[in-house]
């Protein structure tokens, strides 16, 4: 898996790309969640499940349509003043889904693990992407104060940071240049 600092990183430069706009806390802290909310999967491994199982990790909660009921779940509760499947309720239910989403496309770009479940419940098939550039996260807090969990933070610094951060200035001097 990429690690969570990547994972929230990716949710909030994707909040400041869909809503230029000063957001509520809520926003951010949903966003943050669901950006981490598919690793709950991990209580499988204490319950038995097998790795590959549709419930096992990188299996059904990672998967686009796990995202995507996430995404509207997410803004139906926390966002009802929001009128429903209105321009602003699809973007932020689009937002949730994306954040909730990335944590898998993320996960797929890793050197370890048995690949994501994307169609779960659909289709069990777990995949990676072609590109796979990122070492995979260690779970757990020890393994990052190693030579592994730096190698981890070098790899997201150069294929993921990096090229968000450029993305996202990009589209901020755009944005500015589209107002003035």
């Amino acid at each position: 898996m990429a690690s969570a600092f990547t994972h929230v990183f990716v949710a909030a430069a994707l909040g400041k790309a869909v809503s230029p706009e000063k957001m509520p806390l809520r926003f951010w802290t949903l966003g943050l969640f669901c950006s981490l909310l598919p690793d709950l999967d991990i209580v499988t491994f204490r319950l038995g499940i097998p790795y590959r199982h549709m419930f096992g990790h990188r299996g059904f909660m990672h998967s686009l349509p796990f995202a995507l009921i996430v995404g509207v779940l997410v803004v139906t509760l926390a966002f009802r003043t929001v009128p429903r499947f209105s321009g602003k309720w699809w973007v932020l239910a689009g937002y949730f889904f994306a954040v909730t989403a990335s944590h898998g496309v993320l996960d797929a770009m890793t050197s370890g693990g048995y690949g994501i479940a994307f169609f779960s419940p659909f289709d069990n098939t777990r995949y990676f992407l072609p590109w796979r550039p990122l070492v995979v996260s260690p779970i757990g807090v020890y393994g990052f104060f190693s030579r592994w969990g730096l190698n981890v933070i070098t790899s997201e610094l150069l294929w993921i940071w990096m090229p968000t951060l450029l993305l996202l200035v990009i589209l901020i001097l755009f944005r500015r240049r589209l107002h003035r």
